[in-house]
């Protein structure tokens, strides 16, 4: 077995590793809004649960060459987003909006992306998505060095939860109805596949 001191790789080495490894991540969509109102949208896919007491999620946004990401900023700015659960369905289309676009530029309007009014916030979402969550920031942190973090890991409260009418069954979510996607490494995706089940423990 391999055994490899992080400390000596290069930040793509270590990124190569962890993307390969830690499989499958689910996938946010997420958009924000500019100081310009312009809105803003895109996948992140360093996003999990954090807390259901209160509802809260993480997402970690890497930097680019020590500079922060137009979500981060917007986040950071209006201190609201809304999250959506990338599905089969909606994959091609969310996947155009990783491409890199000037702040002026919006990501939904380029995948021809349909958004929706939120309730609770300004941030608007999308339609595309079975499953969209209105989201308020509680935390930003910046990780790393001090003088050159390497990104933000971004801790936000669920405040509105939307679900499309058949995937609600009896306060659960039908995955198979859902269809979630999720990333692998490189240019890689994978559906749910087979499902087994094991009982825990008392």
């Amino acid at each position: 077995m391999l055994s490899i001191d992080p400390s000596n790789n290069t930040e793509r080495e270590n990124y190569k590793f962890l993307i390969g490894s830690i499989i499958p991540r689910p996938i946010a969509f997420v958009t924000t809004l500019s100081k310009d109102e312009i809105m803003n949208g895109a996948p992140f896919s360093y996003f999990n649960i954090v807390s259901s007491n209160p509802p809260m999620i993480s997402l970690a946004i890497q930097r680019k060459e020590g500079k922060q990401k137009d979500t981060t900023r917007n986040i950071m700015d209006l201190k609201e987003f809304v999250v959506h659960i990338v599905d089969e369905e909606n994959v091609e289309k969310i996947n155009m909006t990783a491409a890199n676009l000037p702040p002026e530029q919006s990501e939904i309007e380029l995948a021809n992306l349909n958004s929706i009014n939120s309730e609770k916030i300004s941030v608007p979402g999308i339609k595309e998505a079975k499953i969209r969550m209105e989201c308020t920031l509680e935390h930003v942190i910046a990780l790393g060095d001090d003088d050159s973090p390497g990104s933000d890991l971004i801790i936000g409260k669920v405040v509105q939860f939307h679900i499309k009418d058949e995937l609600y069954e009896n306060g659960r979510i039908n995955h198979e109805g859902l269809g979630a996607v999720s990333r692998l490494a490189g240019n890689n995706y994978a559906k749910i596949g087979e499902v087994f089940s094991i009982e825990r423990p008392e």
